[in-house]
């Protein structure tokens, strides 16, 4: 069984504060490490499910040299492999030669989620919102609809309360959650210990891999419109001559393909 880990920084246990996941900040390196602890409970868990293959793929931009780079090598569980990609979602390598299941760690709930602990969708300054074919989602939609390109199925989600219903909401009630805190505000939170939080992320992921078709891969539809509500007219402007990409109104783009995979990478990779 061969397992693909997506993660993120701002759904794990102990973290609540954007300096907590910045690189360069104060605060950064204990993040890294409640961050990579994380991750090494969801690559047990999957191991002792029967995985023969996990790689992990840190999708979180922290800025300079430390994006997609937070993971702390020496701590990682050695039985996984893990990417360093330069650009997130650039990365596509895994799932094409063949994944069975995929596993989100550390999601955080989208842009605007009441309760939704650091939520944002992609940049919290320059962007608003994102839809695919008209359904409102986050990156826990981006993560999937990259996994569906390729017929992979999302099995678990963890993060926040707010994180784990937008996940059931998008993929269905196969899908497994945890939720390692509750926000009781956009910086603030009641936390599970992150010592606890890794006992129930190892049994979760574990869980989950019992049943590889308890969820179907996420296509959001063919053809596929992706509608991007920006924060101002100068970030649209950036995409007025992508082919396939129209600014909508000023501070709307629209990217139309024949398949999300294309529309996805017309704008937000060309």
């Amino acid at each position: 069984m061969r397992v693909h880990v997506i993660s993120d920084m701002e759904g794990v246990a102990g973290i609540v504060k954007w300096e907590q996941t910045t690189g360069g900040e104060k605060l950064y390196d204990e993040g890294r490490r409640l961050y990579t602890e994380e991750i090494n409970a969801a690559v047990r868990g999957a191991r002792a499910a029967g995985a023969t293959e996990i790689v992990v793929m840190d999708c979180h931009g922290a800025g300079g040299a430390w994006s997609f780079n937070s993971l702390v090598p020496d701590l990682l569980d050695p039985s996984c492999d893990y990417v360093v990609q330069e650009r997130w979602t650039e990365y596509t390598g895994f799932l094409e030669q063949g994944c069975d299941a995929a596993l989100f760690v550390g999601m955080h709930a989208m842009a605007g989620t009441p309760e939704g602990v650091m939520n944002h969708t992609v940049s919290g300054h320059e962007w608003r919102s994102l839809r695919f074919n008209g359904t409102l989602v986050g990156e826990i939609g981006i993560n999937a609809a990259l996994c569906g390109t390729w017929e992979c199925p999302v099995l678990l989600v963890t993060g926040d309360r707010a994180t784990c219903a937008e996940g059931k909401a998008l993929l269905g009630d196969g899908l497994t959650t945890l939720a390692v805190k509750e926000g009781i505000g956009r910086l603030s939170a009641r936390q599970i210990a992150p010592l606890r939080a890794r006992e129930l992320i190892e049994a979760a992921a574990r869980a989950a891999l019992v049943e590889l078709k308890a969820v179907p891969p996420y296509d959001p539809g063919r053809p596929c419109e992706i509608d991007v509500e920006l924060a101002g007219t100068d970030v649209a402007e950036r995409y007025r001559h992508r082919a396939g990409v129209t600014v909508a109104d000023p501070r709307r783009i629209v990217s139309r393909a024949d398949d999300w995979w294309t529309a996805w990478r017309q704008f937000f990779l060309a």
